[in-house]
């Protein structure tokens, strides 16, 4: 059977490249970076040249570069960390609908603690207004924490200009920025943060690593884990060499590479929507047209839901999801498309494909020949699509016949 991989959304291979530099320090220079003999300076030299690479790749100083386990744990330590430390001057953090829930159950137990969080609506787009955000501002606000693109349907929000704002207000600003890393410029100066989340998994490094930016002289604190003194007082605990270094050569390889790969997926994003939209009546592309990531389609299938789509596709050989992997399990719509303004029965027919570098037109196009017939066949078995039929024809459900009928 064919076999098609179009959740790199959710998680990516690791780079072979990748993987021969992570086995060398797993296998051969296996010290503790912390230890002071040869083979734990081998380790921290290795750790420290994985810094420089993802600072580089950044723009940002590597003694502003934390490295942690992955983006959930950034999201947190970020967050966590203005507002502790900041509680004297104020109680206030503004967020957004459609944050990964990483940032926006943070923010909601902290609106346990005492904090007051401002949560900002979105457009159709799922866009974020810099006006909204000027608007929530209070001499009370210390933290606001907006994603740089959507990891659902992938529109990218104008973090350069809030930024521009808090630095203005004096408020701190924190972007999740791992859907966008290796995709589209992430630059800490252009974008004015002051802090950034990246997670290793989503561009070709393995699990379980991240990253966390901390501009210098931002007022932070770390306040989630006691211990050691690695990562210079900042995140205790003994570094994941391994990781580490298998993350600094995967950021060194999407920095060089990005600009040409974001082209090449373009080409089969459009290619997909334009396949999607010429071939499938009653669907619904979300995120923005046009500011949007390179490799995201987001879809929604009308009368229809998402899962027996899912898993029509995995039949025919294709791994695709709808929204986000992390609440893959639930069974409520999307946070995100709930958001939107999207109704819930349309939520339900959403399914994300996200593009990686091993994809080809020839993954496109086969995803076009497969997935016609399996929407003629959901749609036929469907309720939903039924009531729609009968109102369209002026026919009642009851009895198949006109409205005119007495039944």
């Amino acid at each position: 059977m064919r076999r098609v991989y179009f959740d790199h959304s959710a998680t990516t291979p690791v780079d072979p490249a990748v993987a021969e530099e992570m086995y060398r320090f797993m296998t051969e220079t296996y010290g503790n970076p912390t230890s002071l003999h040869y083979f734990g300076r081998q380790a921290r030299k290795a750790v420290e040249e994985a810094r420089e690479k993802v600072a580089a790749a950044i723009g940002a100083d590597p003694k502003e570069i934390i490295f942690t386990s992955g983006g959930t744990e950034s999201d947190n330590m970020a967050i966590h960390g203005v507002a502790t430390i900041n509680r004297n001057r104020g109680n206030h953090i503004i967020t957004s609908a459609v944050e990964h829930h990483a940032v926006l159950n943070t923010v909601k137990a902290l609106g346990k603690q005492g904090f007051t969080v401002t949560i900002l609506p979105v457009d159709k787009y799922g866009m974020v207004s810099v006006e909204d955000v000027a608007a929530a501002i209070t001499d009370k606000t210390v933290l606001i924490t907006i994603m740089h693109a959507n990891n659902e349907m992938g529109t990218i929000q104008p973090i350069a200009e809030i930024g521009k704002l808090a630095r203005e207000k004096g408020v701190l600003f924190h972007t999740d920025a791992v859907q966008s890393f290796g995709k589209i410029p992430v630059n800490v100066d252009a974008l004015n943060v002051d802090l950034l989340s990246i997670s290793g998994h989503k561009f070709y490094a393995p699990k379980g690593i991240g990253v966390l930016y901390v501009r210098k002289g931002a007022r932070w604190r770390q306040t989630l884990f006691h211990g050691g003194a690695q990562e210079r007082l900042r995140r205790a605990g003994t570094e994941n060499t391994p990781g580490i270094v298998a993350l600094g050569k995967a950021a060194e390889l999407a920095a060089a590479n990005r600009e040409e790969e974001a082209a090449r997926l373009s080409v089969l994003r459009d290619r997909l929507i334009e396949g999607i939209d010429s071939r499938i009546g009653d669907v619904l592309l979300t995120g923005h047209p046009e500011k949007r990531l390179p490799n995201l389609v987001s879809v929604c299938f009308k009368y229809i839901e998402g899962e027996s789509m899912l898993l029509s596709l995995d039949m025919q050989g294709i791994a695709a999801s709808s929204g986000s992997a992390c609440t893959s399990g639930s069974l409520e719509p999307s946070h995100v498309l709930l958001a939107m303004g999207i109704p819930h029965e349309m939520a339900h027919g959403s399914i994300r494909l996200s593009l990686g570098k091993d994809n080809t037109e020839a993954d496109v196009d086969y995803f076009l020949e497969v997935m016609p017939p399996i929407v003629e066949r959901l749609r036929a078995m469907s309720p939903l699509d039924q009531e729609n039929e009968f109102a369209l024809s002026g026919q009642c459900n009851g009895c198949r016949i006109s409205h005119s009928c007495q039944a």
